[in-house]
């Protein structure tokens, strides 16, 4: 499939005055025309960073190196002119809370025709009738009367439903979700799934998922990074994935999952929590927490290697059951061999 966006060894040190602080680890992503990549981990793990970093919206005290291309064009350290006309022309972002991200002081026609004026050159009665047409399209019923309303008149799936129709309206190659559906009830989280899923059919864009939830990224996504620590420690198809992790870390979110249909079992959780990018251990990030991690682990940090059979599945341990790693093999963008920590 044809690459649209490619991110590679993209690294992300914040100022904290008397130093900086290393909070993504030489990153490595790519994202095909109409695919769906699910990025899951627990919070802190660098979901979101990686993607905020790659439009440029992290803010002056971060420094970012590496490469983000679009259609092999790089974007990373692009003038801000040239990035406000891909934001949401040519990637567009949904983020986490929607009350916090509409405007409280502007009607939501207002908001939505500044997307459209800005990406579609779209004005005035034209620009309303696309609003409305936007609403409609994401399932909000009287779109016209709507468009004289506030956000906070609004319940927070309409909102999220907003949002989207926002997002759509720059007509994107890529629409980046992150975590689309936090604090929404499930009915309406299923709604707002849905929805994505059809607008991704019907338009053709690409999708990045990112969430905690691994039974929407197991339903939605046709491949899936696992990340933490900064890292990215595990990447293979869906299928591959929830049907053999590789990683430790993976399969310990496998394990927290109930499963419905099956037998009633006690629910296995990982022990500690993610530590804070300053607070990082030597060698693998996720051993202080793993099972079976032993000295070695806190040697060196684990490449990026081939996992079993499949030439598309990898992962960043040097213990994976199963797999058979080597040292000459490594996915682009990634040390072939144990990199020092």
């Amino acid at each position: 499939m044809e690459t649209l966006l490619s991110i590679k060894d993209l690294t992300i040190d914040f100022d904290q005055g008397k130093r900086f602080v290393r909070a993504l680890h030489g990153v490595s992503l790519n994202v095909a025309r109409g695919e769906v990549l699910g990025v899951v981990g627990e919070s802190g793990c660098g979901k979101s960073i990686t993607w905020l970093a790659a439009l440029g919206l992290l803010g002056s005290k971060a420094r970012i190196s590496g490469s983000v291309r679009l259609n092999g064009q790089e974007i990373a350290g692009a003038p801000e002119n040239d990035l406000a006309g891909l934001r949401g022309g040519r990637i567009a972002m949904i983020f986490q809370d929607p009350s916090s991200s509409l405007n409280p002081v502007h009607r939501i026609g207002r908001q939505i025709a500044e997307a459209l004026k800005l990406h579609r050159g779209m004005t005035g009665a034209s620009a309303n009738a696309e609003a409305a047409r936007l609403l409609d399209r994401v399932g909000i019923a009287n779109a016209t009367r709507r468009l004289r309303e506030y956000p906070h008149e609004m319940s927070g799936g309409m909102n999220q439903r907003i949002m989207i129709a926002m997002a759509l309206a720059g007509e994107p190659d890529l629409l980046i979700a992150d975590e689309p559906t936090t604090a929404l009830d499930a009915t309406i989280q299923a709604q707002i799934l849905d929805l994505l899923t059809e607008l991704r059919r019907d338009s053709g864009m690409a999708l990045v998922l990112i969430s905690h939830d691994l039974g929407v990224v197991a339903d939605m996504s046709d491949r899936v990074a696992v990340m933490y620590g900064g890292r990215v420690i595990e990447e293979a198809d869906t299928g591959s994935l929830f049907d053999s992790p590789a990683h430790p870390y993976t399969r310990g979110l496998i394990a927290a999952l109930p499963d419905i249909d099956g037998p009633r079992r006690r629910l296995e959780s990982i022990p500690g929590t993610v530590p804070a990018p300053d607070q990082l251990p030597p060698g693998c990030s996720f051993a202080p927490r793993c099972a079976i991690a032993s000295k070695i682990c806190d040697a060196r940090v684990p490449a990026f290697l081939p996992y079993g059979e499949k030439q598309s599945h990898f992962a960043a341990c040097i213990k994976c059951r199963g797999g058979a790693p080597t040292e000459t093999a490594s996915m682009p963008g990634n040390k072939s061999a144990l990199v020092p920590a």
